[in-house]
């Protein structure tokens, strides 16, 4: 729970979203491989979503893998796959009786036979759980989202002039969820690396030097403080 010394800011985003950043440099920092840096990245997760849960945010889009990673060395790839498929088989009984649904954003079609069996064996699983949703975008990338939202709306035949915000949200991977109300970047970059391109137009940012796997609930607790502090305007003036 959290106690005075800590107490929450009045405003928690309904919606966080995180690019888990800065995997690779946490573990060359301690002069172990970068594999090591993703899995201490794993085991963080399981704390944030406690912290998560703790503070009231329903929503967490974590990114995990993008369509651009598969450039990346092939064992970093294999090892990657490799660590979903058993984060799958070590952490999805405890995160349904937790009551976390998991979904899966991106294109599963480009995951192996097996690992793509498991990742919906995971969402089918736990689609009734209400405690917080977790939207994993593995293989995911915000310019392909858009290009398969658009090839879909011209192969269902709609007119062009029935096309307007609403409709490409009905197609996205996030269908049916709020807009992120607040996007997290670890490890100090200062962009958004290709996620959530239509989805965080108006979201607000925060980037931190903390790498992934150091980024604790006192991390995001800052994070959230930040948010609260900030006037969301959406293109609009502020209120007198």
């Amino acid at each position: 729970m959290v106690d005075e010394a800590t107490a929450l800011p009045e405003r928690i985003p309904y919606h966080v979203a995180i690019i888990m950043d800065g995997n690779g440099r946490w573990a060359k920092a301690r002069g172990l491989p970068r594999l090591a840096g993703h899995r201490a990245g794993v085991e963080n997760l399981r704390r944030i979503l406690r912290a998560c849960s703790e503070f009231g945010i329903k929503i967490l889009t974590i990114y995990a893998f993008s369509t651009e990673n598969w450039g990346r060395p092939e064992a970093e790839v294999r090892g990657l796959m490799n660590i979903l498929e058993s984060v799958i088989d070590r952490e999805l009984a405890q995160l349904h009786a937790n009551g976390v649904q998991l979904r899966h954003i991106g294109e599963i079609e480009g995951l192996s036979p097996m690992l793509q069996r498991k990742v919906r064996k995971a969402v089918d699983l736990t689609r009734n759980n209400d405690q917080l949703i977790l939207n994993i975008a593995f293989n995911y990338g915000g310019r392909q989202e858009l290009i398969r939202a658009f090839r879909r709306i011209i192969e269902d035949g709609i007119p062009p002039e029935d096309i307007d915000e609403t409709l490409i949200d009905y197609y996205l991977y996030t269908a049916g969820q709020p807009d992120p109300d607040l996007v997290i970047r670890t490890g100090g970059e200062m962009r958004l690396s290709n996620f959530l391109l239509w989805q965080a137009s108006y979201a607000e940012y925060y980037s931190t030097p903390a790498f992934w796997p150091d980024f604790d609930r006192d991390e995001l607790l800052k994070a959230l403080d930040h948010f609260a502090r900030r006037e969301r305007r959406f293109g609009l003036v502020p209120q007198p």
